[in-house]
């Protein structure tokens, strides 16, 4: 079991991970029976399956940064919640060429000092270019 504090530091490595966009340093501290449910509603299980999944993102998605809005953490259960902002250019279809905001947060699960399930949530609304716009279902 980790402490609240090994919690802390692990979290904050990990995101420094995902902002120098360094794929091996954000897989470090996933379990290998990793369980992943995307704001999309897509699922990966498993650790080289995440991997593979998000390689091509890591290589092709450009200049993204997350930065931690606010952290909640659950010492007993080995759980974790943080808010966040996730800059990049638009996920959005015939969007890319705009500055996206998103925000949302994420349930992190730990399971032998290693996060073995991570659900993300995002809000119906991101901005572009700096305007409110609201997702739709394709």
């Amino acid at each position: 079991m980790l402490t609240r504090d090994e919690m802390s530091t692990a979290f904050a490595t990990w995101g420094a991970a995902w902002n120098e966009h360094d794929l091996d340093g954000v897989m470090d501290l996933f379990h290998d029976e990793i369980y992943f449910e995307n704001w999309n509603g897509g699922s990966v299980r498993g650790k080289e399956n995440l991997r593979e999944a998000w390689a091509p993102w890591f290589a092709n998605h450009g200049d993204f940064k997350f930065t931690t809005e606010e952290t909640f953490i659950d010492e007993v259960d080995q759980k974790m919640l943080f808010r966040w902002q996730l800059d990049s250019p638009s996920f959005e279809k015939g969007q890319g060429d705009k500055h996206e905001a998103r925000r949302g947060l994420d349930i992190l699960h730990f399971r032998d000092g290693k996060i073995v399930e991570k659900l993300t949530y995002s809000k119906t609304t991101i901005e572009l270019d700096g305007e409110r716009v609201r997702l739709t279902t394709p």
